[in-house]
């Protein structure tokens, strides 16, 4: 597979990609009995299937057998699917394929905790990571290995001269550098080769949280033995328009096969007797049970199908939208963006906008987004809670208070933001409907009456009922 970055591209707005979203035009019920197509202003957590991806689904699973031990035409044909997913996904990073391995897991998190067990960490040693960080790319290494984090600015930027510092003030003990490859809160693209440069030059290795950043930006690890190159990467499928519980982490193959397994059982195995385990190589090894070759191959086709939209054309659309949203926002009273808002530097963040509005509790302001005008966004801390603290500037006793609250099952003040993010299928007209419904908040036209549930935090209007909703019939099971 060639590197995207080296093809002509056609930019976002020539190509209706909405066409290729599956449930785009799902309509929902509103308070004043309307119904509305749903705008998913909340890709930044999950994203829809691509129609390709589903069609490939349902072509597979009249086809889907046992994996690499079944000798019928099914498993012959799964095996093969399998196995060029694997080759699908490397060449999109352009990991080296006599370098490195794939590994199949269930989404970035796994990946992680993966990771974290595999490293098999001395007492002494470090993990650098940051302050900007997932939950995921901080507490898997929290519970391996002595951990220092990296702090931002104010503008909530990383800080990259600390990253520096915590490398040579650790130097002989910093085995690891993690970052995110892009923050779910602020959009914020880390220089993550100039990052991995810091750690190569102190002997350590980098790993890059690409969960975020994959669906909108080209990855390239690099050239083994570049001081620029990417060791660890990985990524979930269902951030990239293919939610079939299929991920993948990427790293070079000896570093898998110097040390057993974490997870143990069939497939991870050559031989076994009652006294010997002789384990597979990189990356079978680490792939223990039957694999999800539906989540592998949809996948791959996501990533395939991205391959031929073009990253940059992603990229320039998405900049676009951004620039739209900030001038829009700016013009509502109250509203408070956190991160860059400056339309002219949009090309150097992702779409993720997080924002407060005066007076409105952050849940209420999602719930009322959602029940008058069939929006949905984020709200809450979006699983990084040391980073948005900061940028909301939340004291220590502050924090303490919520702390206790949330313990005791009350997060019905608990801080947080507001947060859109962009799909490759959004447009200006979600936008103009969010923007249009902020307005209406911020000149108190809401019709709803909206209670807080305490345990969760969470606000539904007076008699909600999911399962009852008038003018749709929600799955059932």
């Amino acid at each position: 597979m060639n590197d995207t970055r080296s093809r002509q591209s056609p930019t976002a707005s020539s190509i209706n990609l909405r066409r290729e979203i599956v449930g785009v035009d799902q309509e929902m019920p509103l308070l004043d009995g309307r119904m509305l197509p749903y705008v998913n202003l909340d890709n930044a957590a999950s994203t829809p299937s691509f129609v390709s991806v589903k069609d490939k689904v349902d072509e597979v699973l009249n086809w889907y057998a046992s994996v690499h031990r079944g000798s019928g035409l099914k498993s012959l044909v799964s095996t093969h699917l399998y196995d060029r997913a694997r080759e699908v996904v490397a060449g999109f990073v352009n990991a080296d394929p006599q370098h490195d391995c794939v590994i199949f897991v269930k989404n970035t998190t796994e990946a992680i905790n993966k990771l974290a067990n595999r490293f098999n960490f001395q007492p002494d040693e470090v993990v650098v990571t940051t302050v900007m960080e997932h939950h995921s790319n901080d507490l898997p290494w929290r519970n391996k290995a002595k951990t220092v984090h990296a702090e931002v600015l104010p503008d909530g930027s990383l800080d990259v001269s600390h990253v520096e510092h915590l490398i040579k003030q650790n130097a002989g003990k910093v085995r690891l550098v993690a970052v995110t490859g892009a923050s779910n809160v602020s959009g914020y693209l880390p220089p993550i080769h100039d990052i991995a440069e810091m750690a190569h030059a102190h002997a350590a290795m980098i790993f890059v949280d690409c969960a975020q950043l994959l669906p909108h930006r080209q990855v390239d690890m690099g050239k083994p033995g570049s001081a620029r190159h990417l060791d660890f990467i990985a990524f979930s499928g269902h951030k990239v328009y293919a939610p079939y519980g299929g991920g993948a982490l990427i790293g070079p193959k000896d570093f898998f096969n110097s040390s057993p397994p974490d997870s143990r059982g069939g497939g991870t195995i050559e031989v076994v007797t009652l006294d010997e385990v002789y384990w597979a190589h990189a990356p079978e090894r680490d792939e223990a049970g039957s694999p999800n070759v539906i989540g592998a191959v949809a996948l791959a086709t996501s990533l395939q199908r991205l391959t031929e939209i073009g990253m940059d054309a992603l990229a320039a659309h998405e900049a676009e939208l951004t620039g739209y949203a900030f001038r829009k926002l700016a013009n509502i009273p109250g509203v408070r963006v956190f991160g860059s808002a400056d339309p002219a530097r949009v090309a150097d963040r992702l779409g993720v906008i997080a924002f407060q509005m005066d007076g409105q509790p952050h849940a209420r302001l999602a719930a009322i987004l959602s029940f008058e005008a069939a929006i949905g966004v984020r709200n809450g801390c979006y699983c990084a809670h040391p980073y948005v603290l900061r940028l909301l500037g939340i004291s220590d006793q502050e924090f303490i208070t919520h702390r206790e609250r949330a313990l005791m099952h009350d997060r019905s003040e608990l801080p947080g933001m507001v947060r859109m993010s962009f799909g490759c299928y959004n447009q200006r007209s979600d936008i103009d409907r969010l923007v249009e419904m902020l307005e209406r908040i911020a000149a108190g036209e809401v019709i709803g009456d909206y209670r807080v549930e305490k345990r969760s935090g969470a606000y539904y209007p007076a008699g909600f009922d999911l399962m009852a909703l008038q003018g749709v019939k929600p799955p059932r099971l």
